[in-house]
C-alpha cells in the first residue's frame, strides 16, 4: 500500500502517460514535411538552373568547333564521292559509336544505342568500337561479344583532332581487316533536335579499287596515310557534332527540369499555405471555445 502522499503523484504520472495529442498535431507534422520538401525542391531548382546556364555558355563554343570540324569532314569526303569509292562486300564492317561518359542530357545516348542495335540486327557479322561509357553500358547488354575496343573519358571537353587521331591509331591496330568503318554519331540539326547518323571511313583496298581514283594522281605510298587521315578526320567530325548535341540536349533537359521544379514549388507552396491556414483556424477556434466556456462558468 502506498501512502496518501504518494497517491496524488501516481495519479499525475498516469495522466501524463495517457495524455493524448492535440487535434491539430497532424497538421503541424504535415507542415514540417511540406516545408522540408519545398526546401529540397528549391535546392534542385538552383542546381538545374545553374547547369542550364553552364550548358548555354558551353554550347556556343561547341557549335563553333562543330562547324569547323564539319567543314574539314565534308571536304575530305568529297574526294571519295568524286572517286566513287564504295565499301567492299566480302569483308566485315566495323561500327564506331561516338558517345560520351556524361548523363543528365535526356535520351541522347539511348537513341544512339538503339540506332546501333538496328544496324547490328541488319549486319550481324559486324563488330563495334565504343567511345564513352554511356553507350558501352547499354550495348554491353545487347551484344558484349561484338565490342572490340572501348574508350573512357572521351569528349569530356570540346574534342580535338589529336583525340580523334589517338582513337584512330588504336582502331588501326585491330587484327581484323575491315572493308568499311561506319561511325555512328548524333547529327546536330538545331538547338532543339538531333538524329543518329553514320559517316563512312573506307579501307585502303576500297580506296585503291575506286573507279575514278586515278584522276587524283595519288601515290600508292600515300594511300595508307590518306586512309588514316580520313578516318581521324571523320572521327573528329563525329565527336564534335556529338559533343554539341550533348551540350544542347543537357541544356534542354535542365530547362525542362527547372520548369517542372518551379511548378512543383508552386503546388507545394499553395498546399503549405492551406495547411498553415487550417492549423491557425483550428487554434483560434479552440481559443474562442475556451474563452466562451470560461465566461459561461
Amino acid at each position: 500500500m502506498f501512502s496518501r502522499a504518494v497517491r496524488p503523484a501516481l495519479r499525475a504520472g498516469g495522466a501524463a502517460v495517457t495524455r493524448t495529442a492535440p487535434p491539430n498535431a497532424a497538421n503541424f507534422a504535415t507542415l514540417r514535411e511540406i516545408e522540408g520538401r519545398l526546401k529540397s525542391i528549391k535546392n534542385i531548382e538552383k542546381i538545374t538552373n545553374t547547369m542550364k546556364i553552364v550548358a548555354s555558355t558551353r554550347l556556343t563554343r561547341a557549335q563553333k568547333a562543330m562547324d569547323e570540324s564539319r567543314a574539314y569532314g565534308e571536304t575530305s569526303n568529297t574526294v571519295f564521292e568524286k572517286a566513287e569509292t564504295k565499301p567492299l562486300e566480302d569483308k566485315k564492317t566495323l561500327y564506331v559509336v561516338a558517345s560520351s561518359d556524361k548523363g543528365l542530357c535526356g535520351g541522347i545516348h539511348s537513341g544512339l544505342s538503339k540506332a546501333t542495335r538496328r544496324l547490328l540486327t541488319q549486319n550481324p557479322d559486324a563488330d563495334i568500337v565504343i567511345l564513352g561509357e554511356k553507350a558501352k553500358a547499354q550495348l554491353s547488354r545487347f551484344a558484349p561479344e561484338k565490342i572490340q575496343l572501348s574508350f573512357a573519358n572521351v569528349c569530356k571537353d570540346i574534342p580535338t583532332f589529336a583525340d580523334a587521331q589517338a582513337v584512330a591509331d588504336q582502331i588501326a591496330l585491330l587484327p581484323t581487316d575491315y572493308s568499311s568503318i561506319k561511325i555512328v554519331y548524333n547529327k546536330f540539326i538545331n538547338a532543339q533536335s538531333y538524329e543518329p547518323s553514320t559517316v563512312e571511313a573506307y579501307s585502303e583496298e576500297a580506296i585503291t579499287q575506286s573507279a575514278n581514283i586515278s584522276a587524283f594522281e595519288i601515290d600508292d605510298e600515300a594511300l595508307a596515310s590518306l586512309r588514316e587521315y580520313a578516318l581521324a578526320n571523320n572521327l573528329f567530325w563525329a565527336m564534335a557534332e556529338g559533343h554539341a548535341c550533348e551540350i544542347s540536349a543537357r541544356r534542354n533537359a535542365m530547362e525542362n527540369a527547372s520548369k517542372n521544379a518551379g511548378e512543383m514549388i508552386n503546388k507545394f507552396q499553395i498546399l503549405y499555405n492551406r495547411q498553415r491556414q487550417a492549423a491557425i483556424t483550428g487554434e483560434l477556434v479552440e481559443i474562442i471555445t475556451g474563452a466562451t466556456a470560461s465566461a459561461d462558468m
